[in-house]
């Protein structure tokens, strides 16, 4: 394996994300920090506790999981969509480097990056709010896991597209939602029963629920069929990539 390729697309785009730190850091942070505010003083005081939890404690991993998949879909979806722009992907292609190791450099920084920003709000929000984290080393890896998942995911949406238009029509139109929709802001439990069986069928529900495990030991949804969903993802995510680059789909011609 070319460790010193992967090593060189990584620090490339670990650097840009720090010449760019009010836009790559500081701006997810001071969005989480206005939900704060928002859902938690004004909201969360006419709410009552939800599973033990107060409103805003339970707040933290939603708003979490919320910047996470934004963040590791966008880093990684304009890491790899601005070689295809200015034409310097063919030189990365044409380097004694395998697709693999390209998609290692790109996806590993996009989710480090993603990582950064989520301890940053937790730390953040742990002046606002008392977090308790019950299963810090599953948290850990439940961070990784997805962070690393929605990075794949957003390189295949950086090959797909071609133009800016289309980077942020899926994160925008569909992720987002499905995440306002995923229990982020509440447990899918306070739902009618008709719309808890239907809040099943949304995929973010299950990276939510695990997470917020992670924090207080509930969830809506079973911890093993969340990791489960989530590893069948990931493999979905590393078959497409495969496909791309067998093919060349948007990437050689």
């Amino acid at each position: 394996m070319n460790i010193r390729g992967i090593q060189a697309i990584y620090i490339f785009e670990m650097s840009r994300a720090f010449r760019t730190i009010a836009q790559s850091i500081a701006s997810p942070v001071l969005s989480t920090i206005l939900y704060f505010i928002v859902f938690g003083s004004a909201i969360g005081s006419r709410i009552n506790d939800i599973d033990g939890v107060n409103y805003s404690s339970f707040l933290v991993p939603g708003l979490v999981m919320l910047t996470i998949l934004n963040q590791s879909v966008s880093n990684s979806s304009f890491g790899i969509y601005f070689p295809k722009f200015s034409g310097t992907i063919y030189e990365i292609l044409s380097a004694p480097i395998s697709p693999f190791e390209i998609t290692c450099g790109y996806v590993f920084a996009a989710a480090s990056k993603s990582i950064i920003v989520g301890l940053i709000i937790l730390i953040t929000s742990s002046f606002f709010v008392e977090i308790n984290i019950l299963h810090p080393l599953w948290m850990l890896f439940l961070l990784i896991l997805i962070s690393v998942t929605f990075s794949l995911f957003g390189f295949i949406i950086g090959i797909w597209a071609d133009d800016f238009q289309r980077i942020q029509l899926i994160p925008s139109f569909i992720i987002t939602p499905l995440t306002f929709l995923g229990g982020s802001f509440y447990s899918i439990n306070m739902l009618p029963e008709f719309w808890q069986k239907v809040s099943y069928f949304n995929p973010i529900v299950y990276l939510v629920s695990a997470f917020r495990w992670s924090f207080y030991g509930n969830s809506d949804v079973s911890i093993f069929i969340s990791i489960f969903a989530t590893l069948l993802f990931l493999g979905f995510c590393i078959f497409l990539i495969a496909f791309i680059f067998k093919t060349g789909y948007r990437i050689k011609t």
